[in-house]
């Protein structure tokens, strides 16, 4: 599922493909909770990226739609 993170003073996003993204988002609000600093999250192919939590204006998790399409990839 693909989760995107917006930072601050900046106008591009953190975008990861993660297999969990509820799983991120409780970790997330965990770290704000626990005054965490840094929120290390792994995506599907295994690398590790470290994002400093003060600098995380919003996080968007993408819908987990259904794929409804015309032709042989429907």
């Amino acid at each position: 599922m693909r989760v995107k993170f917006g930072m601050a003073d900046t106008a591009r996003e953190i975008d990861v493909e993660v297999d969990d993204a509820e799983a991120l988002v409780n970790a997330f609000t965990a770290a704000i909770d626990g005054g965490e600093k840094v929120l290390w999250v792994t995506d599907q192919e295994g690398r590790r990226h470290g994002l400093v939590v003060g600098r995380i204006v919003y996080v968007d998790v993408e819908a987990d739609k259904a794929r409804h399409g015309i032709g042989f990839g429907g």
